[in-house]
């Protein structure tokens, strides 16, 4: 797999070089504030607010939330083999001891 950076570890810290993010299919057109400029006089101030910089918390929000969805999944999945190894153990514990009883049934 050929990554060329990550949000941690960009490939290069200058924005004009970064790719620009990609709209979520996801997601609704639409869905952000739209880009606005009023007067001349703000345009300065506003130039680095682009959709793509009002976009970052949520998508690092949908990320984090998508990776706890994992590890709750894995976490349930743990749960069930433990239990699972559990009722495996009682039920080789049952099928001696019947085993014992009959083996003691046949004797007398």
């Amino acid at each position: 797999m050929n990554i060329l950076g990550t949000i941690d570890r960009p490939l290069t810290h200058d924005p004009k070089k970064q790719a620009p993010m990609k709209p979520s299919t996801s997601e609704p057109a639409g869905s952000a504030t739209p880009d606005f400029t009023s007067a001349g006089v703000t345009t300065g101030s506003r130039q680095n607010r682009t959709r793509e910089m009002q976009l970052i918390p949520e998508a690092l929000a949908r990320a984090h939330m998508h990776e706890r969805l994992h590890e709750a999944e894995r976490e349930r999945r743990a749960v069930r083999l433990v239990t699972a190894r559990r009722m495996q153990r009682r039920a080789e514990r049952a099928s001696m001891r019947a085993r014992r009883a009959l083996a003691m049934a046949v004797m007398q």
